[in-house]
């Protein structure tokens, strides 16, 4: 099935709209987790609250457009490619996936709430009460992002580079279901879990590469 634009100009087009949407948004992803999540930590009140009604609305326009972006034009090289599909595409599309769904139904309409009540607050009134149960659960899904992040970055590029390279009919069915089982837990718990040891920007990273090398190596030796 080929969209939009046929042969080798579609898809060009598609992977290169597909890289530059995905580089600002996993940008942004970072930012929010290195550099905006510890300025607040250490930020006094009042400067928390204007950057929550000036800065942070920008940013998530940028970044959930962004990730919008990426993932429609992801679709769109997976429907043109059809039976080219690799094991190291799938669970890059899996993790890419939910990440793009973390960012649209979590962490976007709880950050809408947690920017509405700073408002409120700036023009002199109370906070929002659903602010104080918004914030970990926005903070707990982009912390799972991050850490999909470093993962999903690699099978995407392997899939291009041959690093694992095989067709998904060649892969270990066995190896697919834990892959894919593992995935669905950690993301079960981005959405009721807690941030346990990814909650600091230390632990989030360090995950992030413990979870790729324990992907790789259900992929190489099961």
């Amino acid at each position: 099935m080929e969209f939009f634009l046929p042969g080798a100009t579609g898809d060009f087009l598609s992977r290169y709209i597909h890289v530059l949407a995905g580089i600002a948004w996993i940008g942004l992803l970072y930012y929010f987790n290195f550099v905006q999540t510890e300025y607040f930590k250490e930020a006094d009140p009042d400067a928390r609250t204007d950057a929550f009604t000036k800065l942070v609305p920008r940013a998530l326009w940028w970044f959930r457009w962004a990730a919008m972006l990426t993932f429609l034009t992801g679709v769109i090289m997976l429907g043109s490619r059809g039976s080219g599909m690799t094991y190291d595409i799938l669970i890059g599309a899996v993790l890419g996936t939910l990440m793009f769904l973390n960012v649209w139904l979590i962490i976007w309409p709880n950050q809408r709430t947690l920017v509405e009540s700073n408002r409120r607050v700036k023009e002199g009134g109370e906070a929002l009460p659903e602010a104080k149960a918004a914030a970990p659960k926005a903070a707990l899904a982009s912390r799972t992002n991050t850490l999909f992040s470093v993962p999903m970055l690699f099978f995407m590029i392997s899939s291009a580079h041959g690093v694992q390279g095989g067709g998904i009919t060649d892969a270990s069915v066995v190896s697919l279901v834990i892959v894919l089982l593992l995935i669905l837990l950690l993301e079960l718990n981005a959405i009721f879990g807690k941030p346990g040891p990814i909650a600091s920007v230390k632990g989030v990273i360090t995950g992030g590469f413990v979870l790729l090398g324990v992907l790789w190596a259900l992929v190489r030796f099961i």
